[in-house]
């Protein structure tokens, strides 16, 4: 079983919203699907409930996870695994350097949402630097950027970013994302032909790779030693 945590230092940049398309991407794709929520304001265990309401497909269970239980984080992930989940999504919340912490140590890839603006790019290469020095796998998402073919904001910040460490597929700011999660679906199920719903296939399928190379490269290692 794979493991993903979003993690933010700075509100506002689109975690819940992205964890829930990429929790609905994911499914689409085979995978079982269990995402964690961690944040007191519920935001991703509420776009759940409405799910439910919306009769949506099958394939994402969505829990609260309380930070007191995050101490046994591996004994859970151990847990959702033999249940037969093949994939975890921790939604984390913002500004909680030690509970962002405890689940990046359990976390396969650790992904930093970011919107192109100095802020966000200097609060996320702090969290960068931080997971960086823990040895953690961790890459940067470019959100909410100006919907245009080419923006001068976005790639600067994708140029700041990338100076840093990896950097997903770029996903632009769309009322399709903001329509999906009231209506407790995925944007690849609210508009399924749209281009958000492209670029976060686009990003499942990078962050699945990524996840594919990193298990590939630890089977080596096993095999060496």
């Amino acid at each position: 079983m794979h493991t993903i945590a979003f993690i933010t230092q700075k509100g506002g940049a689109g975690k819940t919203t992205l964890a829930a398309s990429v929790a609905v991407a994911a499914a689409g794709a085979g995978e079982k699907v269990i995402a964690f929520d961690l944040d007191v304001q519920a935001s991703l265990v509420h776009w759940g409930e409405r799910r439910k309401g919306a009769h949506a497909p099958s394939g994402v269970l969505v829990e609260p996870l309380e930070v007191e239980r995050l101490p046994r984080i591996r004994k859970i992930v151990k847990g959702v695994a033999d249940a037969g989940f093949t994939l975890a999504i921790f939604d984390t919340a913002c500004g909680d350097g030690k509970t962002a912490g405890m689940v990046a140590e359990a976390a396969d890839l650790c992904l930093l949402p970011a919107r192109p603006t100095c802020l966000d790019v200097e609060a996320t290469a702090a969290t960068f630097r931080s997971l960086f020095l823990a040895k953690r796998s961790v890459a940067f998402v470019l959100n909410q950027c100006p919907p245009t073919h080419r923006s001068s904001r976005a790639d600067q910040a994708a140029s700041a970013l990338q100076r840093l460490g990896l950097l997903a597929p770029m996903l632009a700011s769309r009322i399709d994302f903001q329509d999906a999660m009231a209506a407790g679906l995925g944007v690849t199920e609210h508009a399924s032909d749209g281009k958000s719903a492209q670029e976060i296939r686009a990003l499942w399928s990078w962050v699945r790779d990524c996840l594919s190379r990193s298990e590939a490269t630890a089977r080596q290692i096993e095999t060496a030693a």
